[in-house]
């Protein structure tokens, strides 16, 4: 998506400031500061008036493109100004895998800070965007829609890794009978890490702490394993 629009103009004032004073308002801009401009020829006073030349300015402004006319689909309107408002260089298709579902794909160069650690950023956006879709209106009746925001492909990249780490430290927990913590996940991640698990036989899961410290375990089902394992430790 276009970013900006240049426009450019030559002014011709007496001297260079009020040339730049008119670009501004030729120009649409909102201050002297938002131009760029070059010096074509300097101004002269000459002697008593006589022979004194103009200032010649070459004026450039580069206007924010116009925000992008509101999409039919809020969700997609609500993304598509967000990103329109950070400038960013992306593209942006909207898909309805089910009813009452909306899949919302970004991709581009520039769509990586979308991201975040660990799809921090991402998430945020997808909160915010399903807040906005589903606000509630004057009359108190809406749908519920669940929209999910992706950036290029990362939900199901992501996936993968947090599968292929389940499966090894589910491994870990069979071969040394001894629990394993994992570092804190957000509901959606953990959910993954407990259906992984599932699928092992041997190991089961726990989720422990609070809030944005919430952590899973995973155990052996096998108690005895698990105290021979502690044990083992303390020998």
């Amino acid at each position: 998506m276009n970013q900006t629009a240049t426009n450019e103009t030559i002014i011709t004032a007496k001297t260079v400031d009020e040339a730049l004073t008119r670009a501004c308002a030729e120009l649409g801009a909102p201050s002297v500061e938002a131009l760029t401009y070059t010096v074509l020829e300097e101004p002269k006073r000459g002697l008593f008036g006589i022979g004194a030349t103009p200032a010649r300015v070459q004026v450039g402004y580069a206007a924010p493109a116009s925000a992008p006319e509101a999409a039919a689909d809020p969700a997609l309107a609500f993304i598509e100004t967000l990103l329109h408002n950070m400038q960013l260089d992306v593209s942006v298709t909207v898909t309805e895998p089910a009813e009452g579902e909306k899949y919302i794909s970004i991709t581009g160069d520039a769509a990586g800070v979308l991201i975040g650690h660990h799809g921090d950023t991402l998430d945020s956006l997808q909160y915010l965007t399903n807040l906005a879709v589903n606000k509630k209106r004057g009359d108190n009746k809406r749908d519920y829609v669940k929209v999910t925001v992706d950036v290029e492909n990362y939900r199901a990249k992501r996936e993968e890794t947090l599968r292929a780490l389940a499966r090894r430290k589910a491994d870990a927990v069979l071969k040394y009978g001894k629990s394993i913590m994992l570092e804190p996940m957000n509901p959606y991640e953990r959910r993954i890490i407990h259906s992984e698990v599932q699928l092992i036989d041997g190991v089961s899961t726990n989720s422990v702490g609070t809030d944005n410290n919430r952590k899973i375990v995973i155990f052996p089902e096998d108690r005895g394993a698990l105290a021979r394992g502690k044990k083992k430790d303390e020998e």
